[in-house]
């Protein structure tokens, strides 16, 4: 440590998380302990457009030393000068980092790995998620010494708010010239003359304060918490599958045992052990194709896993029962408790809103019933009428709203007479005979357009414009007469690309065009007309 220069801090924080809190207790424990500190802070624009930044300077040689003379502080941080950075949000920390920031030889990162996908993420019809492990890469690679764990799931299991585990991994670096002790004299509010009669509050944390401490400062802890991180953090993950039936094992290679498991048990808890089945006797048709095109299995049948991968999502498409199935669950009212730390004597009163319309009802009405429907609500429509709904406030922490959830979701058997469901069948049969079909031609091919399943998401209108951007590629692109199937496979990918970059569609039949194939029909939207309201006279 230069005894001739202060201690250089920057903290990035999100909205709401405490970011001042703990730059006020830093300070607080400087000047308490002697030091002299100063901090500034610098707003951000939004909750995921920009972290909050605050920048503290700490300088290392108590006042009592210095003779009576006052060291001099910045305002602001200066790219590759800090001593550290601490960031509640790991893309905030590589953020920072690209900003110049940290300096590989001089700077200690300390972040969360947690994640709060930002509005760009969000908007991309496709996966848009920043890859992890290169925001990993980038701290690695531009600090002298990173510590990367949870600290929001620190937070959660304390009580408490990420600022006290923010804290605690400052304490634990011994970045700072203080003692434990002085750290946790703030937190407590400078009180100790009663430690038993300690407030809920300043109890939690502590609770946060002591767990990040243990996992910056404890070098096993420390190694844990990394591991864990580059691994992977799976404590959200959902429980494993059940083992996949001896049959199966046996007919599909190892390579998809992953998948498949997956799958099958997805498609199973969705509907029942038919549906299970015809989703493996559809899969068997893609393998089969695949063992022709590639009989040595060069490739590790990854058409067959992407198929596994799309057609259990697909075939277990999301309509009223699923909801109803899904949020009638035991499970989640657990979740729901642990997530507002509810304790055992605490009543949690859930209220779930729902708006099906008229498409969601005639899904489960045969086709006849659900043709006329359908067209009632169109004829509503066109009249300038807003689409047919209806809202629904439940409590499902009732006896009667839980058992209006349980009775829907055991309406299962209504979705196979039900008309949306032959409609989707036919859609999957479809896309897995152009699977089949070009898997044959050209693996190239095949394995093009069973990543095409990843279209197929949301519901209500993206669901329905996933599926016709699907038929579109695979009718006219998969079968060009006369075109080789390597570039068939290329303009596959292409377009499959522009669809999951542009949710308005402009990309895709700009690459539609470009190679050879017609561009999506333009659908009639029906004119809704607002009547102005009336506006007093003067």
């Amino acid at each position: 440590m230069e005894q001739n220069r202060p201690l250089t801090l920057l903290v990035c924080a999100l909205g709401g998380e405490g970011g001042g809190v703990l730059t006020e207790w830093l300070v607080d424990i400087a000047r308490h302990a002697g030091y002299a500190a100063q901090s500034t802070s610098i707003p951000g624009v939004a909750q995921r457009t920009g972290a909050t930044t605050y920048y503290l300077e700490v300088f290392p040689v108590p006042l009592a030393q210095l003779g009576g003379k006052r060291p001099v502080f910045s305002l602001s941080p200066v790219p590759g000068a800090l001593d550290a950075i601490v960031s509640s949000e790991l893309l905030e920390t590589a953020r920072q980092i690209g900003n110049g920031m940290s300096a590989p030889l001089r700077t200690l990162v300390i972040s969360s790995s947690a994640r709060i996908f930002t509005t760009a993420e969000r908007m991309e019809p496709g996966d848009g998620r920043a890859d992890a492990q290169r925001l990993l890469d980038v701290v690695k690679a531009f600090s002298r010494e990173h510590h990367v764990f949870d600290m929001n799931a620190i937070a959660r299991d304390s009580g408490t708010v990420v600022s006290a585990v923010m804290l605690g991994a400052i304490a634990g670096s011994g970045l700072l010239p203080f003692p434990r002790e002085a750290y946790e004299h703030v937190v407590r509010g400078g009180d100790t003359s009663a430690p038993d009669k300690l407030g809920k509050m300043a109890a939690a944390s502590l609770r946060g304060f002591a767990a990040a401490f243990d996992a910056v400062s404890a070098p096993r802890a420390q190694a844990a918490f990394v591991s864990s991180v580059l691994a992977g953090d799976t404590s959200d993950a959902p429980p494993p599958a059940s083992a996949l039936p001896a049959d199966l094992a046996r007919r599909f290679p190892p390579a998809v045992h992953d998948m498949l498991t997956l799958g099958h048990a997805r498609v199973l808890d969705y509907q029942d052990a038919a549906y299970a089945a015809l989703y493996a006797e559809r899969l068997g048709r893609v393998l089969d194709a695949e063992r022709a095109a590639d009989p040595a299995g060069a490739h590790g049948f990854a058409i067959t896993r992407e198929a596994a991968r799309w057609l259990a999502l697909w075939m277990a498409f999301d309509d009223i029962v699923r909801v109803a199935a899904l949020k009638g669950r035991a499970s989640r009212a657990q979740r729901v408790r642990q997530e507002v730390r509810a304790g055992d004597e605490d009543i949690v009163k859930v209220y779930d809103h729902f708006k099906p319309g008229a498409a969601e009802f005639a899904a489960l009405l045969p086709p006849s019933l659900s043709r006329r429907v359908t067209a009632w609500d169109r004829g509503r429509q066109a009249r300038g009428l807003a689409p047919w709904a209806l809202p629904l406030k439940v409590g499902s922490h009732s006896v009667f709203g839980m058992a209006s959830l349980r009775l829907l979701a055991s309406l299962r058997w209504l979705r196979r007479r039900g008309s949306r469901f032959a409609e989707e069948q036919a859609l999957i049969e479809r896309w897995l005979a152009a699977v089949e079909a070009g898997t044959r031609e050209a693996w190239a091919l095949g394995h093009e357009l069973a990543l095409c399943g990843r279209l197929i998401k949301g519901y209500g209108s993206t669901n329905e414009r996933g599926k016709d951007n699907l038929l579109h590629v695979t009718d006219h692109l998969a079968a060009q007469p006369g075109v080789a199937p390597a570039d068939r496979a290329l303009a596959v990918a292409a377009a499959r690309t522009a669809a999951l970059a542009d949710d308005a569609g402009k990309a895709l039949d700009a690459a539609l065009v470009e190679h050879g194939a017609p561009a999506r029909p333009i659908k009639a939207q029906p004119i809704r007309w607002m009547k102005r309201k009336p506006t007093g006279g003067a």
